[in-house]
């Protein structure tokens, strides 16, 4: 099965002071097969967001390749339907007109009738569906970002991208809003890419959590599978033991196992192996004894 998203060696540099390049990220690579959610998490500064970016079309690659869908792209475009931590809503509309916004420009060649329904859609699955006509600032923090959601999923993108959507929620909002999101996810099997700094948050929504090493020349350092079934039950995952197991392993790289990379390890066991092939192929490969 051919990836939805494929990322070859992504990277990003700034210039630096002395002519030199800052690299951020560098040769950042990662599958994502159709449907599938995969979160990445990683310490603050490590370049999570920057991959995500990157993805988003919102900042341009400094290397590498992004295939979506079957082609190259280096640029923003509807395919991809993105939520900040801040759902940057314009407060001049209505939560319906802010959703309708994306809406009518993607889908600019459908009747008004059915726009107007797909927008109502989500937001009435987001849970608003009785305060579509209020203003942002009308709406609460956890309000705002369901629109921010809904107008993300409205634009029926090929994949979602989501940058610490609930970073600025308290416990038991994002908690709701984790279940909202899964119940979209489920209905659309959208492609999603996550990041977050959430160990919990990580562990209960994906399949698969992709473990950043420290910056500078960040790259992925471990790849953990969440066999979890779905749909998820949260109290059923916090009880299985495999959970504190996951949870443990995730801890582990972060604290002690994320300023190791794995692209140094393999360059050093290559320079200590280039000795024995060079002495075999001169036949003088020595013995163990």
């Amino acid at each position: 099965m051919t990836p939805i998203l494929e990322l070859f060696q992504l990277s990003k540099s700034y210039p630096a002071p002395g002519g030199k390049e800052a690299v951020i990220v560098k040769e950042f690579n990662l599958n994502l097969e159709g449907g599938e959610f995969v979160t990445i998490i990683g310490h603050s500064g490590c370049g999570k967001s920057t991959v995500l970016s990157m993805v988003a079309g919102l900042t341009s690659s400094s290397g590498g390749a992004m295939i979506l869908g079957g082609r190259e792209t280096n640029e923003a475009g509807p395919d991809r339907g993105v939520v900040f931590q801040s759902p940057c809503l314009l407060p001049w509309m209505t939560a319906f007109e802010n959703v309708m916004l994306g809406v009518n420009q993607v889908y600019f060649t459908a009747p008004m009738a059915e726009r107007k329904e797909l927008a109502e859609y989500y937001l009435s699955v987001v849970g608003l569906g009785s305060a579509m006509d209020k203003y942002p600032g009308e709406l609460s923090q956890g309000m705002r970002q369901r629109v921010g959601i809904a107008r993300a999923f409205a634009l029926q993108p090929k994949m979602l991208l989501l940058d610490e959507p609930f970073g600025m929620l308290d416990s038991l909002t994002k908690m709701e809003l984790q279940e909202v999101l899964l119940e979209l996810w489920r209905r659309n099997q959208l492609t999603t890419l996550m990041v977050t700094h959430d160990v919990d948050e990580a562990i209960f929504l994906s399949d698969r959590v992709v473990m950043m090493t420290d910056g500078p020349e960040a790259e992925v350092g471990d790849i953990l599978h969440i066999p979890f079934e779905r749909p998820r039950n949260r109290a059923a995952i916090l009880a299985d033991p495999r959970y504190a197991e996951y949870r443990n392993h995730l801890l582990d790289f972060l604290n002690n196992r994320s300023h190791i990379r794995p692209s140094k390890l393999a360059g050093a066991q290559a320079l200590q192996t280039q000795p024995m092939r060079a002495a075999a192929s001169a036949g003088l490969a020595t013995q163990p004894h």
